[in-house]
């Protein structure tokens, strides 16, 4: 299982001691979330901030594109240092182009399907992907309960995964802490998110240990 801490639950007067956190917990992502007010009733941080993190951590940077119109964005964040791109399934109509222009520039490419969005609907894009994520929360807001449905969809699309043969990681993100974050590993999922349930606590490097080790707990 890779731990991603969401930036998006951090002190933002301390990025700077969040990324430092994040570091000496062993974290093997970053998440970043982008948020436009339009495909979410939220903002959250452009590409000033994104260059400010990415001089700041030797960590990847998983930049979670919650906006409309990615593709007209997509080379800014990339180029302000963006590891990992992820595009909204909902929000680009042209998925192919976009996913085949992200790796053209280095990058992993993702998708991000929404609760209400099937996975199945991902099947003929899963040889372009490097990882896929499945939202257990609605996007927009941090701090939301984890919606128990996502478990089976992360099931499902592993099970396409596996018949593709396609080498596509599963993230989740949404809700997931110290109570369910076993079941959610169990389910197939590759990369956790975390933003309130490590940032939200008095010890995140205490908490960021816990996670893992009740992610390699078995599931009742």
């Amino acid at each position: 299982m890779k731990l991603a801490p969401s930036l998006l639950a951090a002190d933002l007067a301390d990025i700077a001691g969040a990324l430092d956190l994040c570091e000496k917990g062993g974290a093997d992502l970053v998440h970043f979330d982008v948020m436009d007010g339009h495909f979410v009733p939220n903002l959250s941080f452009g590409i000033p901030v994104l260059k400010a993190v990415r001089a700041r951590t030797r960590l990847p940077i998983d930049v979670h594109l919650m906006v409309s119109n990615p593709d007209r964005l997509i080379d800014d964040y990339l180029a302000a240092g963006a590891s990992r791109a992820i595009v909204h399934w909902e929000a680009e109509p042209h998925l192919d182009r976009l996913l085949d222009h992200i790796r053209g520039k280095g990058a992993q490419a993702g998708v991000a399907v929404n609760p209400a969005t099937p996975v199945e609907l991902l099947v003929d894009v899963l040889p372009r992907l490097d990882f896929v994520l499945v939202m257990s929360v609605n996007p927009g807001f941090g701090g939301q309960t984890f919606l128990p449905r996502a478990l089976d969809k992360a099931r499902r699309l592993k099970r396409m995964i596996e018949i593709s043969g396609a080498p596509v990681e599963i993230e989740m993100d949404g809700g997931i802490d110290r109570d369910n974050i076993a079941q959610v590993v169990s389910a197939g999922v590759d990369v956790c998110v975390a933003g309130s349930a490590i940032f939200g606590t008095k010890d995140p490097l205490a908490t960021m240990s816990e996670l893992r080790e009740r992610a390699r707990q078995e599931t009742v």
